[in-house]
């Protein structure tokens, strides 16, 4: 009988299995015939190394991502698994053993000169004409030598030992409230209190938290502002924002659209903020720590079987393959549902790499919020079951269009919602949820992504103390949230707070959420005046994203993402969801 744990079987029975030692001495193997394949190919022509190459990749992609998926899942599902921390550990270090063979694979491909020729007539590598076209694109930026080994070994005590650092510092930091020491994941869970004045003390703790903690976190940013800056000039990138383009497959003129539009919508954003706030009885503007207060209200609780019916319900209206999806989560048991003690907070869904199945990782507490959250990874979980029969090699798509079916889901189910909704405090609720969400990723996002953006320009002339970083935050925040906040109650020390910013591999982790968020409302729109016609294209939208930029998988659906028309057209669905929530609140 189900009870609420995912069965991992499909890859593993446990750590002891033969099938798991089996694989993990055959990636070894794998890894042995690469480097033996990367030396042989002075000998040959392109075609005959590239048809003995791309199966070894592929079966090493199988195999790493099977086994590391496997660790994932039993290390999240409980963090005091020691089997699964050292499993996990070796299987990291098979899966890099293999760093120099792959660069000189990628330099190789990179260095071909007809690859169209290379592979005519060969189904098994015609199907990997966009892989090649990366790998040919990533060639030219690979660190020549022994480069990328030694730049992969100065990052463990580089940007990650910095990363850590800050991960360090921010756990453990804390501040007393109403007599009890409570850490700043405790603080800032209070901005969602029902009680204002719990809400506002949390902020102040909040803040004298970070106070604590400002001067290592604040080397820790600068340290691995400054590396990625330097990396990305060894590497021949214009900034570290070219660099992120780069690997989001994105031109930089669809993201000047985007924030563009963006800018033409902010008073819209700005509008609701003072909305809210007038409704909470402010007149300056809606203060930073009434941002999440809660609004409306909802007596209406799930189980998890209400949950799933619910669910199954609304996606059948839909598209009956992505409820068939949804149902067989359920009832395979692919979904670890509720909180228990040493299971990781949050929620993520990630694909059984090789069995054509996924796992969902929730805690669900039977709120309306959890039934969101388990369509939102139900949304991953079908853009995977769409990809899964592609080539081994063409399963990856970039961060802008990961958020895709999942934030589709979300419009789905919340605009369902708000349609049957039980009474105009309920709707409230509905819709003020919605456009918290909405406003983070424009107002929010736009913020960080100012701030990173003038953080990177700096860097690389001087050090920055902490209070010139909250000077640069609190400019990106009067900039993004204009008028709607009251701009003496502002955050100045976001910075150390988003850990999005302290990654030395990843820069501008922020303006695809702004991008998938909009790309999503703006494909529900299209499915309102569409209807049927629309599932095809979506669907073969999503089937698509591992092989085309962003730009050519946006054109399936007939939309130009490089210009501001469709970003105006989805910016102009949420000024509907304002002028309902400013009706509501009066």
């Amino acid at each position: 009988m189900y009870d609420g744990r995912w069965n991992l079987d499909v890859l593993y029975t446990g750590f002891d299995s033969d099938k798991f030692k089996s694989d993990m001495g055959r990636l070894d193997e794998v890894n042995g015939l690469l480097a033996e394949e990367a030396k042989r190919i002075a000998g040959r022509s392109p075609r005959e190394n590239l048809m003995a190459i791309v199966p070894l990749l592929e079966e090493r992609r199988l195999l790493s991502g099977a086994l590391s998926d496997y660790c994932l899942f039993r290390q999240t599902a409980d963090t005091s698994d020691g089997d699964a921390a050292s499993a996990n550990g070796r299987v990291n270090m098979l899966s890099g053993a293999a760093a120099k063979a792959m660069s000189e694979i990628t330099r190789y491909i990179a260095s071909i000169d007809d690859l169209d020729e290379a592979i005519a007539g060969e189904p098994g590598l015609v199907q990997y004409k966009n892989y090649f076209r990366r790998e040919k694109q990533k060639g030219r930026h690979l660190l020549t030598g022994d480069g990328e080994d030694v730049a992969a070994m100065y990052d463990v005590s580089g940007g990650k030992a910095w990363e850590e650092l800050h991960s360090y510092e921010t756990s453990g930091a804390t501040e007393e409230l109403n007599g009890e020491s409570l850490s700043l994941t405790e603080l800032r869970k209070l901005a969602y209190d029902h009680d204002g004045a719990v809400r506002k003390a949390a902020y102040e703790a909040e803040l004298k938290c970070y106070e604590k903690i400002k001067g290592p976190v604040a080397f820790a940013l600068n340290s691995i502002k400054l590396q990625s800056i330097s990396e990305c000039r060894l590497r021949g990138f214009d900034s570290v924002l070219d660099k992120s383009l780069f690997m989001a497959d994105m031109r930089r003129e669809t993201l000047d659209a985007l924030w563009g539009a963006i800018d033409e919508y902010l008073p819209v954003f700005h509008s609701y903020y003072k909305a809210k706030g007038e409704a909470l009885g402010y007149k300056n503007g809606l203060p930073w720590y009434e941002m999440f207060a809660p609004m409306g209200s909802s007596k209406r609780t799930f189980t998890i079987g209400q949950a799933r019916e619910y669910i199954v319900n609304v996606f059948s209206s839909f598209d009956g393959e992505l409820a068939d999806t949804a149902n067989r989560a359920f009832a395979e048991s692919w979904i670890d549902v509720y909180p228990r003690k040493g299971k990781v907070g949050g929620a993520y869904c990630e694909p059984a790499f090789g069995a054509g199945q996924f796992r969902i990782l929730t805690n669900f507490g039977g709120m309306f919020g959890d039934v969101i959250t388990l369509a939102h990874e139900l949304g991953h979980g079908f853009h995977e079951m769409l990809v899964k029969d592609n080539g081994v090699l063409n399963r990856d798509y970039s961060m802008p269009l990961a958020e895709t079916a999942s934030t589709f889901n979300e419009n789905l189910l919340v605009s369902y919602a708000i349609d049957h909704a039980e009474s105009d405090d309920e709707k409230l609720m509905l819709i003020e949820n919605r456009l918290q969400d909405a406003a983070q990723i424009i107002c929010d996002i736009y913020s960080r992504f100012l701030f990173e953006k003038e953080v990177c320009d700096r860097r690389g002339e001087s050090f920055m103390l902490p209070d010139e970083l909250c000077d640069i935050m609190l400019t990106a925040q009067k900039k993004a949230y204009g008028t709607g906040l009251d701009q003496s109650t502002l955050n100045p020390y976001m910075w150390a707070c988003k850990s999005h910013y302290y990654s030395s591999s990843l820069g501008f982790y922020n303006y695809p959420y702004a991008f998938g968020g909009l790309l999503a409302r703006g494909l529900y729109e299209m499915y309102l005046k569409e209807g049927t016609e629309f599932l095809p294209k979506y669907k073969a939208m999503l089937r698509e994203t591992p092989e085309l930029s962003v730009e050519d998988s946006a054109k399936i659906c007939g939309i130009d993402v490089s210009g501001r028309d469709f970003w105006r057209g989805s910016l102009e669905a949420f000024k509907k969801d304002i002028e309902l929530f400013r009706k509501l609140v009066k």
